[in-house]
C-alpha cells in the first residue's frame, strides 16, 4: 500500500491543524493505521492509531487533543490535531499495519508515507 500524507505546516501554540493520509494500492479496510512523529536528535514515537475496527489509541501527551479517525470511502485515515504546543513539533509520519498488534508502536507498521512536517511557534 502507498500512502501520501498532507496538512502539515506552521501554527501557533493553541492551534489546530488536520493531518490526512491518503492510501492507494491495496485494500485500504483491511489495514490498521497510525501515526508517528520524530522531532529533531529524538527516537520516531507513536502518537495514535486506529484499528480496522475503529478501536483507538493515543499516547498520554496527545490524549484530549488529539483525534484519530479514519474514512474507509476515501481510503484516508486523519489526525486532528487541536491544543497544539511547541513540542508537538515533528516530521509526522502515517503508517499501514495488517498485523495482530496495532497499538504496540511504530514497530506494528510495515507501510510508510514520506512524513509532513508540523511547526508549532510559542
Amino acid at each position: 500500500v502507498q500512502l501520501q500524507a498532507s496538512g502539515g505546516g506552521l501554527v501557533q501554540a493553541g492551534g489546530s491543524l488536520r493531518l490526512s493520509c491518503a492510501a492507494s494500492g491495496r485494500t485500504f479496510i483491511n489495514y490498521n493505521m497510525g501515526w508517528c512523529r520524530q522531532a529533531p536528535g529524538k527516537e520516531r514515537e507513536f502518537v495514535a492509531a486506529i484499528s480496522r475496527l475503529y478501536s483507538t489509541y493515543y499516547t498520554d501527551s496527545v490524549k484530549g487533543r488529539f483525534i484519530i479517525s479514519r474514512d474507509n470511502a476515501k481510503n484516508t485515515v486523519y489526525l486532528h490535531m487541536n491544543s497544539l504546543q511547541p513540542e508537538d513539533t515533528a516530521v509526522y509520519y502515517c503508517a499501514a499495519g495488517d498485523g495482530r498488534t496495532w497499538y504496540g508502536g511504530c514497530g506494528d507498521y510495515v507501510y510508510w508515507g514520506q512524513g509532513t512536517q508540523v511547526t508549532v511557534s510559542s
